[in-house]
């Protein structure tokens, strides 16, 4: 086993370095957030950070950069303090991930990438429509990461919207059904399958 210290990875250039750092960990969730600007411009945008905080209350969270530069969904959910989370699948993936180029304010990741957006009735912000599984997301609050200046941006779960055919009889999501894909590092995305389902452990 090849061992990679500190001082190592440390010495390599930026690429080789975020390479391996953000695969090192495993698989990550593959979402695309929607939201939109005050000006009414649509936004999406993928993240491989958003993870569950607790059920109930229904809260997940995710990581942003260091706000030293205009982040657009940052800024578009701050304004208007919903936003939507959408699965990513096999079949628009590339496009998802192409919603991490550094489009301008003025354009929507949506019309630059060929994104279809979803507007569900008495919701302002956008969704993914080819998405299987859809969360509409209220902003609560936000943390200043000391260590690095990133921001854990809290949410609270407002709507679920889940293709049927996915949905088990316990209400447990079974992702593998609607092609979900899953990231390992920056850019490699992979499918998965259901290997089992193993019951609650006990002593």
């Amino acid at each position: 086993m090849t061992c990679l210290d500190k001082s190592f990875f440390e010495s390599l250039p930026k690429v080789p370095r975020l390479n391996l750092i953000n695969s090192c960990m495993g698989y990550k969730s593959a979402n695309l957030i929607g939201s939109i600007s005050s000006e009414g411009i649509p936004n999406v945008a993928v993240f491989s950070s958003i993870t569950h905080l607790g059920s109930d209350p229904a809260l997940l969270g995710f990581i942003l950069r260091p706000p030293t530069v205009p982040r657009h969904t940052y800024s578009n959910i701050k304004e208007a303090k919903f936003f939507s989370v959408n699965a990513i699948t096999e079949s628009f993936m590339s496009e998802a991930h192409q919603t991490s180029a550094n489009y301008s304010e003025e354009v929507s990741e949506f019309e630059a990438t060929g994104i279809e957006a979803e507007w569900k009735s008495g919701i302002e912000v956008p969704f993914v429509k080819d998405s299987p599984v859809q969360l509409l997301c209220k902003y609560l609050n936000e943390y200043i990461i000391q260590e690095n200046g990133t921001l854990h941006v809290i949410a609270s779960i407002e709507k679920i919207f889940v293709n049927e055919e996915l949905l088990n009889d316990d209400y447990w999501i079974q992702l593998d059904k609607g092609n979900v894909v899953t990231i390992n590092g920056l850019d490699g995305y992979a499918k998965t399958t259901l290997l089992s389902r193993l019951p609650y452990a006990r002593v």
